[in-house]
């Protein structure tokens, strides 16, 4: 048995398949993985993510100590509860974590990580804050309901007090606002517009069940990952990890170069593979025949060989699509190696879908 969540009886409750997810038991669907991945590109659905694990930072130096921590510089928060998303690395480039940082004002963040990382995540940032004056404290009574999809903010909206849904309603993209013990953040993990709300661990059955009478679909995490790689987003440990940078790994946005003073862990080893060029780069990859592109899969080019990171069917666009890490060079078509037999595909700049629709 894994960890649970305080939504765990819930999900059980109402027909969630459980599986292992980073240590954790969570839901996979509740019933049809495609409806659900469906309901958030149409209306609104929303996923428990109570797992993921959430770190508030105070000190005089937490700036100075997150500009050195981070590839990415929260000198550019300038709005209180602006968000930044970035890679924490090691000396070598490598991804440790992606994350997401808000700046909640004066010498406070509060930073959101991977729940199959936080020992090694709690463990780093605590050994590299030596010398710096700051706390890192772990807030693991807080829980976390992502709410998505194009009616998913009105929803949430109609369920809060009339305060919190103006607070709701003057939030900018990738910005989040303290109200009271809860957390509304206009972020997600699905390529559309929406929420994440942190609520207390004791609030969060009740705010799901109040979510749920307002037309919100329970979705599991299965549907969770179709619309993420729809949508172009890495999935740590299987498109970026500790042994690839940021550069190999489609984020290269994510680092702040300017100004060249900054110092922060690893940039001495980005410069080096930036000056020399990255040998490799994260694609994505189309395949139109009835056939499913899969992780591990050989990707065949002209150039070398590369592999697949993250593949699967795509609902929206019903047909199979893969991010891939390929040699950087390679560009056009390529093949894949499925059952002994190589199959066709385009090579295509990521995101495939934007707001529900193609886009290349």
């Amino acid at each position: 048995m894994g960890n649970k969540t305080p939504l765990y009886e819930t999900h059980v409750a109402c027909g969630g398949k459980i599986v292992d997810f980073g240590g954790w038991d969570m839901p996979i669907h509740y019933g049809s993985q495609i409806e659900e991945h469906h309901i958030v590109r149409k209306s609104a659905g929303m996923f428990d993510v109570s797992h993921m694990t959430i770190v508030d930072l105070s000190g005089v130096d937490s700036k100075k100590f997150l500009q050195y921590l981070l590839a990415n510089d929260v000198d550019k928060l300038k709005t209180p509860g602006k968000a930044l998303y970035s890679g924490m690395l090691n000396a070598e480039g490598g991804v440790i974590d992606d994350l997401i940082v808000y700046w909640l004002g004066d010498e406070s963040y509060r930073l959101v990580v991977n729940c199959a990382t936080r020992e090694k995540d709690l463990a780093w940032m605590n050994t590299q804050a030596s010398g710096f004056n700051v706390k890192l404290t772990e807030q693991p009574k807080l829980a976390m309901v992502a709410v998505q999809g194009p009616e998913a903010i009105e929803k949430v909206r109609s369920v809060v007090s009339t305060a919190d849904a103006d607070i709701i309603g003057n939030l900018q993209v990738f910005q989040g606002k303290v109200a009271g013990e809860r957390m509304y953040c206009r972020t997600g993990y699905t390529g559309e517009d929406g929420l994440e709300v942190i609520v207390p661990d004791t609030e969060v059955v009740a705010f799901w069940q109040a979510l749920v009478d307002a037309g919100v679909a329970p979705c599991g995490l299965g549907a969770r990952d179709t619309l993420r790689l729809e949508a172009g987003m890495n999935l740590y440990g299987s498109d970026m990890d500790e042994t690839i940078s940021p550069l190999e790994a489609n984020m290269g946005w994510t680092i702040a170069w300017q100004p060249e003073s900054r110092d922060f862990v690893g940039r001495a080893a980005l410069e080096q593979q930036k000056k020399s060029g990255p040998k490799f780069k994260l694609v994505g990859l189309v395949l139109r025949e009835k056939a499913i592109l899969r992780s591990h899969q050989k990707v065949i080019t002209a150039l070398g060989d590369g592999e697949i990171t993250s593949g699967t069917f795509s609902p929206t666009l019903g047909f199979s699509v893969a991010m891939a890490r390929i040699p950087a060079a390679a560009e056009g078509r390529c093949q894949v190696e499925m059952r002994k037999k190589n199959m066709d595909v385009e090579i295509v700049l990521l995101p495939f879908v934007r707001k529900g629709k193609q886009v290349f």
